[in-house]
């Protein structure tokens, strides 16, 4: 998975997957299936996940730039570092749901690109 539209070269990205509803996308440390965190490295950063069976999932993925494992918000809730989502899933009024970002996986090799919002 290629991650695209990272602001700096700040903290490190983590890559989420969810095999269920339970914590997505915001308890990803506690309820992901796996977690890939990578250091960005001139803005760049690819996430692969290796053995994963066939099935359907959700991806988060945050910008952790201050390494805190969370997703940085301000004092009304709204985030202050990068996150984006399988599926083209958006976050207009809020995390958007597991099913709007789940997508099937057959078990074979599959490229997602997911862009960060700010």
């Amino acid at each position: 998975m290629k991650i695209l539209d990272i602001r700096n070269n700040a903290g490190v990205v983590a890559c989420a997957l969810f095999k269920t509803s339970e914590g997505f996308p915001t308890e990803f440390l506690k309820s992901a299936t796996n977690i890939i965190m990578t250091k960005v490295q001139d803005t760049q950063v690819r996430c692969d996940f290796v053995g994963i069976p066939s099935g359907t999932y959700s991806l988060a993925v945050i910008h952790d730039e201050n390494m805190d494992g969370k997703l940085g918000t301000n004092g009304i809730g709204i985030p202050t570092e990068g996150y984006g989502f399988s599926n083209g899933a958006s976050a207009m009024m809020g995390a958007p749901s597991f099913e709007a970002a789940r997508f099937p996986y057959d078990g074979q090799n599959l490229d997602l690109t997911i862009s960060l919002g700010y």
